[in-house]
């Protein structure tokens, strides 16, 4: 602990601290509550709160006592107290009259990066969002990703207000941990009551099966909908019985789990959510007149969304750039802008990373207002880092995820040309950061993050978490830089 006795000693002097040989101090950081200084410090990879003086503040930080202070580890615990004394530092709702940016910080490092990326930006970032899918992957919780981005906003001074966002969840009981962790963002995932199987059904099923719904229910449906037309936005959506039956039977049983959660847990909540429904994540293209549908039902039973995500036509793959007809894309993206303007919602754009010919339509439509997801992107730039100052340890990593992708599958639809990677042994050091710009490499390396950051050797130790970390950590600038140009070209293409 001498390392730190320095900076204790100019915090209980009341003098600012600097970065020392040893301890790097971020400048930004430094706060003062009461009789208490507190700031965040890094030595080598390791990051902690220096807090010197003396009352409450002090005394519910955790950690070493060094002289009149403390040199405080960062844990949940540490991560509630500053909650408790900062209260820029927690989440929050925006609502719908500001765009906001999921940013999915996967690693627990990249929220700095975020934060410098919307500086000047009219969006507000969502720097915690995670899916229960990627924090199992990962082997990660909801608070450890909450508590990241807590340290991240602390480090920064970022004092204009963050969000957090329990991402793709479809059970009840991850809904209630979510809330009561303090998350200000809730996606509901309803792929599992969605009906793909509707799509190729002959419509003499499907008519049959409506028929065979109960009286009450088809009467509530044919007599709000059947042959009636509604004006949106300058667009006429109409319902024929084809249309009603068929969009009844996909969406009903999600509509009636929408209906569900917003009035058992989002409308009881003690806090403002922004709740954001989910009916991308499936196979399944969510026409206008379904996202119409869904939203009108939604509208009737006095359920209030904040955004929604349609299941867009063409592909949003993960990390590379829309694959589809553009011009289809931009009709039926207006529609369903409007349709969401219409209903006084944004429009979300899931799978969002990398999306850069189709940005420019988006923000045209949405006009700046709306909720983009990216996630992925911002590991992809980690290991732009690696591949640039630590080629080693990116080759072998290149080589166990293409051994391993096909394992991936049973979570992601990608379907990359591997067999249009450049050959890895014929590739120099200064050319590796160059398989982050091909479509098929970066999508080897989207999907397999969960196995690279948790695979051990025999003996149990990490093959790559830990160098990859450290390489990481003591480039820290290299990879902010990269998170803000490339974070920041998406802003730019969608004129936010």
């Amino acid at each position: 602990m001498e390392n730190f006795q320095f900076i204790v000693e100019l915090l209980t002097a009341g003098k600012r601290p600097a970065t020392t040989e040893e301890v790097q101090v971020y400048e930004r950081s430094l706060e003062k509550v009461g009789n208490t200084s507190v700031v965040m410090v890094k030595k080598d990879i390791e990051k902690y709160l220096v807090a010197a003086g003396s009352g409450d503040l002090l005394k519910a930080l955790q950690g070493d006592s060094v002289g009149e202070g403390k040199v405080c580890p960062l844990t949940h615990e540490n991560a509630q107290v500053l909650n408790q004394f900062f209260t820029y530092t927690k989440p929050q709702a925006f609502g719908t009259e500001v765009a906001t940016m999921g940013l999915g910080d996967r690693l627990g490092v990249a929220s700095p990066g975020h934060i410098e990326t919307v500086q000047g930006h009219q969006v507000k970032p969502i720097l915690a969002q995670q899916s229960i899918r990627e924090l199992t992957l990962l082997h990660r919780t909801m608070a450890d990703i909450l508590d990241a981005a807590t340290f991240a906003v602390f480090q920064e001074g970022y004092k204009n207000g963050y969000g957090a966002d329990a991402d793709h969840i479809k059970k009840e009981e991850d809904i209630t941990y979510a809330l009561e962790l303090g998350f200000s963002f809730l996606t509901l995932d309803c792929s599992e009551q969605i009906r793909n199987d509707v799509e190729d059904m002959v419509l003499e099923d499907i008519h049959k099966e409506f028929a065979n719904l109960p009286v009450d229910r088809k009467e509530y449906f044919t007599s709000h909908y059947l042959n009636k037309s509604f004006a949106v936005q300058g667009i006429d959506i109409s319902f024929d019985e084809d249309r009603l039956y068929k969009n009844m039977l996909v969406y009903g049983a999600a509509i009636d789990f929408m209906e569900h959660v917003f009035h058992q847990y989002i409308a009881t909540a003690d806090q403002t959510i922004d709740f954001e429904i989910s009916i991308d994540e499936t196979e399944t293209v969510t026409s206008p007149e379904a996202h119409f549908f869904v939203a009108e039902e939604l509208r009737r039973r006095g359920v209030t969304v904040q955004s929604l995500a349609p299941r867009f036509c063409g592909e949003f793959q993960k990390g590379i750039d829309y694959i589809g007809d553009l011009e289809q894309f931009e009709k039926e993206l207006q529609e369903h802008a409007a349709i969401a303007k219409h209903f006084g919602y944004k429009l979300s754009i899931h799978s969002g990373s990398d999306k850069f010919s189709a940005f420019p339509i988006i923000g045209k439509y949405t006009e700046g207002l709306l909720h983009i997801k990216t996630a992925g992107t911002n590991w992809l730039e980690a290991v732009r880092v690696i591949a640039q100052l630590n080629p080693e340890l990116y080759r072998r990593m290149h080589r166990y995820a293409e051994d391993h992708f096909e394992e991936t599958l049973q979570y992601y639809h990608v379907t990359p040309d591997l067999s249009s990677i450049a050959d890895l042994d014929s590739t120099s050091d200064q050319d590796l950061s160059a398989y982050m710009d091909h479509d098929a490499a970066r999508q080897l390396f989207h999907v397999t993050y969960g196995i690279l950051l948790t695979a051990k050797d025999h003996s149990g130790e990490d093959l790559f978490r830990e160098e990859f970390f450290t390489t990481l950590m003591r480039n820290e600038d290299a990879y902010r830089q990269g998170l803000v140009r490339h974070i920041g070209r998406h802003l730019d293409l969608l004129n936010i």
